[in-house]
Parts: structure tokens; C-alpha cells; sequence
């Protein structure tokens, strides 16, 4: 079904794959009549053509990245604006849009939602932007819509900001990336690896882009084959598979920890964007002659079958046929897996869903950027016409993804099946995606067309008591389910006909509501500021030295952005740095907070000309222990601040508050084995937090211990890799080793600064 290579691969003539072993040099020659080149071979890949015309630096192994449009939805563009509102912001470069689809809803906090909605409708108008209201569009399908072009770069401040299927490399990072762009800076990193996805044959029926996309997830997440790196598809199956069949595979790729994607574009692209009135922003897109890969995965689509991502991550996966087969033993799998993830803190049992020997699932949600397509959606409509979902606890909910998408389900019929079979029809809307749509209930378990299964994602609340599941499928399977009334069915096992359904696109539906400034600046817009809506606290610069306390310690073999700050409810106090805060790891360590701020107290008092181990009391006693060997520390030259650890922070969301969070409430750094994905460092970065780094196995300190760094600020500024560190006890002061990685010239000097608003502030 799936293949990885072990090492490189030459694509000739975008159909052969000739491994980079010792003989790959004959085969090539026999092949092309050309001798190979694996320098000039590693140029010919479509990523590299789009990010060497997208570079700035004139070296292409240190890219600087200018991208050419923006996109951030209604959690994250408040702080994206403010931050460069805090650096002298006076107009948006670039196009810039801003979407309503993740707090759509304004149900939480009284005004707060709608404030913030208003606040980018003003920002849209005074720096020249787009603002695309509630219930219009999830982000990425109006990019797919409105912003995609072949050969474009697009930076997005969701994860799944992915365009790859339309010619477009598209990447999603924290907001300070975006805020770099919005102040004329760059996007910089190494020029990464990029790996081959060569699909073969075509998909049976009943197989959605769900399926494949979860079949590639599961084969590569647990070994890091692409992690930070570009998967380029390519092959003869590419042409097998229609414009949002390659959209719903690629929007998945984040999955993957992947850096962006790619892939060949044809007729069939041409054609979406013809659809769409854009067809001057197609773009042909194909390797060379000759590519090399440093990887290379091989997808046979004719293999892939309806897949199932169990609990609590996307790669938990099983083709739901295995599932089914070996019913008793998957679950006991998932469920001590799952125990891991929980920490213990509830009960939780899927061995109770099993009656008469059939799995039973309690919800099925077809949404967001993943389900919400047409394609998607009719197929789930022919599946269900002529069935119902039934009167008991089984419900099912569908979120077309734009309204242009739900004015075709209307026109065509497909919304009219799908309400008679039960199912409820609701607007676009990101929700159900992180918590804030369509909770189960305690114990329930969900099936979705959605992103990301992560423990709590789908609304419930450890804290309380409260414990759901969701896994992940394609909306087919979902529908075949829900025919069946909640047994979990493949949707191979539908023997009806899967319907053609020409798409056609209304613009009118934007062009009536969508505020388009068209570029053009008005200086004189006053901004819309709700009371929620506050500015970012003062962050110091990093001291000389520094005293860290560990306030978390977290072996979990991966942690989540949601675990380091919860979605769902508290997507509401995005525009409230402090008040977002008091929700930092809240289901994962609740006492964090409580520690953080203690520890902060002291650095406080120190930034105020006042005695530290007065706030702190415990502190004279470290400080006592540091001066036996360092008697130069002290509070004038001395920070103090929290630090965590865990094995592997920041897989997920892209969201800048995993990192800000920590900082605003005294964080100077994370420890880790390693990080999850790189936007997830980056963020630590830019919120002007140390990225530190030790061996796997290794870990010189526990919980609450106390460290001490001295002479940090001289390692940052000269380069060093290697950190001296120390465990601060009554024993005395025991040395350990730190490590920084790779840090660019402008990330160390936003680190000494003490933040990117520092580093720019004018």
C-alpha cells in the first residue's frame, strides 16, 4: 500500500523511479542518455523552482521568504495585528485576509467574539486588507477559493494552511511569522529536504481523500520521514484523482509534521481554477526531466481502503475492515495507549461500544477544511439517500465549507437528501475541529471528517470529570455509518452508485459580503477596540544570567499545542493575552499556573528595583547556593522565570499562545528531547524563549527544581551551541549540559531582546 524509501530517489520523465544506489548513475544514463547530477537533479523538483523565485537572500541553502499573500482567522489575527500595531504597522504590504470561522459562533464571553470580528473589519479598512464575515467561509477553503495561484506562496497563521494540491506551497505558522512579513522581514530557514509522494494507480470506490491521507499519516508521523520537510506528489496517479479529492489528501499533510507540500498541476486544475474565474492564476506545474528527492514515498491508491485514526491522535491508524476483524484487541490497544495520553486522570473504555459484536458510534461530523468540500458532501448524500440515521443517540451534522460550496448543495439537492435522512446542515464553521461545535457526551464516541483527534479537541474537560473520543474517517465511511445507524461501516460496502456532480461557483455570494479594500489604506479608520481586546504585558530583555524553576514536567511521548493551551472554550480570550494565560496547560498540569506566576514574582520585583527573595522568599536560599561558586549573580544581573520540560512539545496547531502563554506568565525557556514540529520552536523564539535541548534518557533535574545559567546572555551572543547549566540544591551546584540548536543571526538577537515586539518596536 505505502513504500519508504531509505534513501534518496530520481524521478526521470515524472514516471520512473530509479533509486540512489551505486547503479542509479547507469540506469540514468540508459534512461535519459544524460549523465546524472544529483546537484543539478535536486533543482529540477517543483519546490525548489517556487521557493528559489520566492528567495530573497542569494544563497539558497539560508532562504529568506517573502510570501505573497496572508491569511489568519478570528483566534489569531487580533494578537497578529496588535504585535505589528506595537512595531509601527501602518499599512498591510501584501494581501492580507482575515476570516471569521473559528469563534463564528459568539456564544463565550459575552461581546468578546463579535468585538474581536469588528476589530478586523476596522484593521481591514485602516491597513488595506480582506475581512470575510462569520459563516462565509472556513479560512482554507476561501484561500483554495479566492487566494491559491500556481507557483504562489501563501503564510497562513493556522496549521493547516496548505494549497499544495493547487500549485501553491503554502505554510502555517505562529503569528509572529506573519507579523515579520506585515514589517517587510522574511521567513528564514535552511532549504529543506524535500520527498517525493509518487501515487500510482487509482482509489475504489468508496475511498475518500480521508483514507489516503490517513494511510500516509500512519506510515509517516512515528518515524519523522518528512518532518520540516516538503512532500512534492507526483506520478501517474495524480491524474486519477479530481481537484478536491488532491485538496482533501493535502490539507492533511500537516499531519505528517511536514513542512508544506506541493504537487503537479494538470487539466484538472486548471479546470478548479477556471471554476472559480481565476484561470490566468493556473499555473503548469511538473518536476524536471531529471529530480531527486531525499526521500521518496510510494502511495499504490488502488491499495489504500477506508481508514480509521483511533483515539487520540491521527496516526492511530487502522483500515476500518482490520478494525472490525480484531474489534477486542485494537481497543484494548487504543485504551492503554490512550491512558498515557490521559495521565490516568479518568476512566476511559471503548470495549463498552461493542454490542453483538459491532462497534457503535455515538456522533459523525462531516466539517471544516478537511470535509466540508463538495465532493466530500455529495458523496455522503448518495450514500444516505433513501436511509435515515434513526430517532436514538446516533446524530450527524455536516458543515459545507464556504457558502458557495452550501449554495451548490442546495441548487443541486444534495443538502435536501442529507436533511432527510436526519442529518443536520449547518454553516461553515471550524468548531467541531477544536472544541467549540458539536460536543459528545461524557464517554461518547465521535467519528469525524475533520483535522486532528487530540485529547479534549472535541470539547470535553479532564478536569471535570469529563472524557470523549473522536476518530478520524472520511466522510463515505462516516455516511455508510450513519445509513446504518451508527455501526461503524466501511464505505466500501455501499453497493449503490457515487453520483458526478459538476460544480459550479457563485461569486456573487462574496462580492455582496466580503469586504475587499482592494490594497488601498485608510489612515483615518479608527479601530474597533472591545474591552477583551488588551495589549501585550512588558517583556524584559534576556539578563546575563538566569534562574529557571521547573513548573512542568511532562513524559507524554508527544505533547500537543492543545495540551500546552486548550482550544474550545478558551479560543474566546485569544485577544486577552493575561486572561488566555490563566489557561496554559490547564488539562494537562493545573498546577502550572499557580507555580509560574510564584516564580514570577521575583522577576517582577527585580524589574521594579525591589528585593526578589522578599517575593520570593524560597529564593535567598538558591541565591545563597549560586554565590558559593558565582558570587558575581545577583538580582540586578540575574533574571528570574519558569521553565518546562517535556519529551516532544508542539506537534499541532500552529498557534502562537502554546508559546506566549509560558512567556507572559515569566517563561524564559522549554527543555526538551526535541520539538514536535518546527513553528512550534519558532514561536518559542519569537515570544523570545530559550529552544533548549537535552539527550533522550538524560534528564539532570525533576519538578520544581531550580536552574541556574549563568553568563546566558554571552552563549546567545557568541554563538555557542552548548549551554552550561547548572541544579540548583542544598547540596550544592550540579553541571549539566544544555544545547540551543541552530539559531539564525536575527533569532538570537529577538531572544536577546526578549521578544520579536522588542526586537522591532519603533
Amino acid at each position: 500500500m505505502i513504500e519508504l524509501f531509505s534513501g534518496g530517489a530520481y524521478l526521470i520523465n515524472g514516471t520512473d523511479i530509479i533509486a540512489d544506489t551505486p547503479q542509479a548513475v547507469q540506469e540514468i544514463k540508459q534512461k535519459t542518455g544524460k549523465d546524472a547530477d544529483r546537484q543539478k537533479a535536486a533543482k529540477a523538483t517543483i519546490a525548489y523552482g517556487i521557493l528559489e523565485s520566492h528567495n530573497t537572500s542569494g544563497s539558497m541553502d539560508k532562504l529568506k521568504i517573502r510570501f505573497d499573500k496572508l491569511t489568519s482567522h478570528d483566534i489569531t489575527f487580533v494578537g497578529i495585528i496588535q504585535t505589528a500595531r506595537a512595531s509601527g504597522l501602518t499599512k498591510f504590504p501584501m494581501p492580507y485576509v482575515l476570516t471569521n470561522c473559528h469563534n463564528s459562533l459568539c456564544a463565550v464571553g459575552g461581546t468578546i467574539n463579535e468585538d474581536d470580528h469588528m476589530f478586523g473589519l476596522s484593521c481591514a479598512k485602516k491597513y488595506g486588507g480582506v475581512y470575510v464575515p462569520p459563516h462565509q467561509a472556513v479560512i482554507h477553503q476561501y484561500a483554495r477559493e479566492m487566494l491559491a495561484g500556481g507557483g504562489r506562496m501563501i503564510l497562513g497563521s493556522d496549521s493547516h494552511t496548505r494549497y499544495g494540491a493547487l500549485g501553491t506551497m503554502a505554510m502555517g505558522e505562529g503569528g509572529p511569522e506573519l507579523v515579520k512579513q506585515l514589517l517587510n522581514q522574511t521567513y528564514d530557514i535552511n532549504m529543506p529536504d524535500v520527498v517525493g509522494v509518487y501515487l500510482k494507480g487509482e482509489p475504489a470506490k468508496g475511498v475518500g481523500p480521508q483514507d489516503v491521507a490517513l494511510a500516509i499519516i500512519g506510515a509517516v508521523f512515528k518515524n519523522g520521514y518528512v518532518k520540516n520537510k516538503i512532500m512534492e506528489f507526483v506520478g501517474p496517479g495524480v491524474a486519477s484523482l479530481s481537484a478536491d479529492f488532491r485538496i482533501g489528501i493535502d490539507v492533511m499533510t500537516t499531519e505528517t509534521t511536514c513542512l508544506s507540500s506541493v504537487w503537479a498541476t494538470d487539466e484538472t486544475i486548471e479546470e478548479f481554477y477556471e471554476i472559480h474565474g481565476r484561470k490566468k492564476d493556473y499555473v503548469r506545474l511538473s518536476p524536471g526531466e531529471t529530480a531527486y528527492y531525499d526521500g521518496m514515498i510510494v502511495v499504490d491508491l488502488s491499495a489504500i481502503r477506508p481508514m480509521i485514526a483511533m483515539p487520540f491522535h491521527p496516526s492511530n491508524t487502522y483500515s476500518i475492515e482490520e478494525l472490525n476483524a480484531n474489534l477486542m484487541d485494537i481497543l484494548d490497544e487504543t485504551e492503554k495507549r490512550a491512558q498515557v495520553s490521559l495521565d490516568g486522570a479518568v476512566e476511559f473504555t471503548l470495549k463498552d461500544k461493542v454490542r453483538d459484536g459491532k462497534f457503535i458510534v455515538d456522533q459523525g461530523i462531516i466539517a471544516g477544511c478537511a470535509g466540508g468540500g463538495f465532493e466530500n458532501i455529495c458523496a455522503a448524500a448518495d450514500i444516505l439517500k433513501g436511509r435515515y440515521i434513526g430517532s436514538d443517540g446516533f446524530t450527524l451534522s455536516v458543515y459545507p465549507a464556504s457558502m458557495p460550496v452550501y449554495m451548490e448543495l442546495i441548487k443541486n439537492g444534495c443538502a435536501a437528501t442529507l436533511m432527510e435522512t436526519g442529518a443536520v446542515m449547518k454553516t461553515a464553521f471550524c468548531g467541531p475541529c477544536f472544541g467549540a461545535g458539536d460536543t459528545p457526551a461524557n464517554n461518547a464516541f465521535s467519528i469525524r471528517h475533520s483535522t486532528r483527534n487530540f485529547p479534549n479537541r472535541e470539547g470535553s474537560k479532564l478536569q471535570s470529570g469529563q472524557i470523549a473520543s473522536v476518530a478520524l474517517m472520511d466522510a463515505r465511511s462516516i455516511a455508510a455509518t450513519a445509513a446504518n445507524q451508527g455501526t461503524l461501516t466501511p464505505a466500501t460496502e455501499f453497493d449503490g452508485e457515487l453520483g458526478k456532480y459538476k460544480y459550479h461557483f457563485d461569486s456573487k455570494i462574496y462580492a455582496n459580503r466580503v469586504f475587499d479594500s482592494k490594497g488601498v489604506a485608510d489612515p483615518d479608520v479608527e479601530i474597533h477596540f472591545g474591552p477583551n481586546i488588551k495589549d501585550w504585558p512588558e517583556m524584559g530583555e534576556l539578563p546575563e544570567n538566569l534562574v529557571l524553576q521547573v513548573v512542568s514536567e511532562i513524559h507524554d511521548p508527544v505533547t500537543t499545542t492543545d495540551e500546552l493551551i486548550p482550544s474550545g472554550e478558551t479560543s474566546s480570550y485569544r485577544s486577552n493575552p493575561l486572561g488566555l494565560a490563566e489557561f496554559t496547560l490547564s488539562r494537562k498540569d493545573p498546577e502550572y499556573v499557580g507555580r509560574a506566576k510564584e516564580i514570577q514574582k521575583a522577576e517582577k520585583a527585580r524589574m521594579k528595583g525591589e528585593q526578589i527573595c522578599e517575593a520570593v522568599p524560597a529564593l535567598k536560599e538558591v541565591m545563597d547556593v549560586i554565590n558559593t561558586k558565582f558570587s558575581g549573580a545577583y538580582q540586578a544581573n540575574t533574571g528570574f522565570g519558569s521553565t518546562i520540560f517535556a519529551v516532544k512539545p508542539g506537534d499541532g496547531s500552529a498557534r502562537e499562545q502554546a508559546a506566549s502563554c509560558q512567556k507572559v506568565l515569566g517563561g524564559w525557556a522549554n527543555i526538551a528531547n526535541e520539538y514536535a514540529t518546527k513553528r512550534y520552536r519558532s514561536n518559542l523564539i519569537n515570544w523570545g524563549m530559550l529552544p533548549f535541548l537535552i539527550p533522550e534518557g538524560e534528564l539532570p533535574f525533576r519538578n520544581l527544581d531550580y536552574l541556574f545559567l549563568p553568563d546566558i546572555k554571552k552563549a546567545v551572543e557568541e554563538k555557542q551551541d552548548s549551554i552550561c547549566a547548572y541544579v540548583v540544591d542544598r547540596e550544592g551546584l550540579k553541571e549539566f549540559q544544555l544545547r540551543l540548536g541552530e539559531l539564525t543571526d536575527e533569532e538570537r538577537q529577538i531572544i536577546l531582546k526578549g521578544c520579536l515586539i522588542n526586537y522591532n518596536r519603533v
